[in-house]
């Protein structure tokens, strides 16, 4: 079945609405940009004027895909692209801008189930405007243990007087991102993130990894801090995931983190796309200060020289510049460190 629509002026042709591209749940091409229409007043703000990746699934979530970042050459006129420069490929690519419904609408129809936008706006690609951090679960961890790492997280932003902002991945994880919105780039967002995840890992053994390594990532949450990077891109706050069932990337409060951890209930943060446009109706859209929440990151340089000056006062510090292999060293806990009667304890 074929359909001409128009949107927005715009005209556009539908191809192959009754296809399944969701097997286990029945749902249909049509279904999938009909989530993509209601949805789009929350999801295209954050998707405006950055460069996107597509991953497209033409013949359904339990088939082949393929990542596309250069737009298709088929492309209506109408469909902003920008050109940036690739390194890695030493040639210039052409990326998709959605910045509109119509062009949202296009891609659904492409069957471009899951959007991967930059953490940078097209007009700066070096400079992040926020900073992320995937917290990816290995078996029998999930998202529960995902939680109170990102629970951890939170503290040390806090610490910082750093707001950050959960949602779930859509998939096994969470995600916490952290507005920046101010002057930087990702040698820093990068080595400070890479720092927190050490930290966390030093902190907590049993529980949490760095490194990307699968066979060390057994029932630990590893903090994926290498997204933040000008050549990486993280899955939109509200895309569709190519999972069994049609979950989607759905922001969450943070009270909703606590109480998954506090009952256990991997569940509690499984959200499918319609049960997200009702969240969105609801709450309207718990991402919106990603927009405008302008952040600073701290000097970790200026970190180390005020501890060096305080040895003795609790701060999060780096021991020392990069190391030899160009990791940083950090010493803070991520909970309140106790005497009692000439042992530590800690209050998580």
């Amino acid at each position: 079945m074929d359909s001409t629509i128009e949107i927005q002026g715009r005209q556009l042709k539908l191809s192959n609405l009754e296809k399944i591209l969701y097997p286990a749940a029945g749902l249909t091409k049509q279904q999938i940009i009909d989530y993509y229409v209601r949805i789009a007043p929350a999801m295209l703000p954050h998707l405006k004027d950055r460069p996107l990746t597509r991953k497209r699934y033409p013949n359904g979530v339990d088939e082949d895909f393929f990542y596309e970042k250069n737009a298709p050459l088929h492309r209506p006129d109408w469909v902003k692209t920008v050109p940036i420069w690739s390194e890695g490929n030493r040639r210039t690519v052409h990326y998709i801008l959605a910045n509109d419904l119509a062009t949202l609408v296009w891609l659904a129809n492409l069957a471009a189930i899951e959007l991967h936008p930059s953490l940078s706006l097209a007009k700066d690609v070096s400079t992040p405007t926020m900073m992320v951090f995937d917290l990816d679960p290995g078996s029998p961890a999930n998202i529960v243990q995902c939680c109170r790492v990102g629970i951890w997280l939170r503290e040390i932003f806090s610490h910082f007087e750093l707001q950050s902002f959960p949602k779930t991945s859509g998939s096994k994880g969470l995600q916490i991102y952290v507005p920046l919105n101010t002057p930087t780039n990702y040698h820093e967002t990068k080595t400070f993130s890479h720092a927190l995840a050490q930290l966390l890992e030093h902190e907590h053994p049993d529980a949490v990894v760095s490194d990307m390594k699968k066979q060390v990532r057994t029932g630990k949450v590893l903090v994926d801090w290498s997204q933040n990077d000008e050549h990486k891109t993280t899955v939109a706050v509200y895309s569709l995931r190519a999972r069994e069932r049609p979950t989607v990337s759905t922001p969450v409060k943070w009270e909703e983190v606590e109480q998954a951890l506090k009952k256990k209930d991997a569940t509690m943060l499984v959200f499918e796309a319609p049960q997200t446009i009702k969240r969105f109706e609801k709450m309207g859209d718990l991402f919106a200060p990603l927009l405008t929440l302008k952040q600073r990151l701290p000097d970790l340089k200026k970190i180390m020289q005020d501890a060096n000056a305080k040895a003795a006062e609790p701060a999060l510090v780096a021991e020392g510049q990069e190391s030899s292999r160009g990791v940083w060293s950090l010493k803070k806990p991520t909970s309140e460190v106790v005497k009692t009667r000439g042992r530590t304890k800690r209050k998580v």
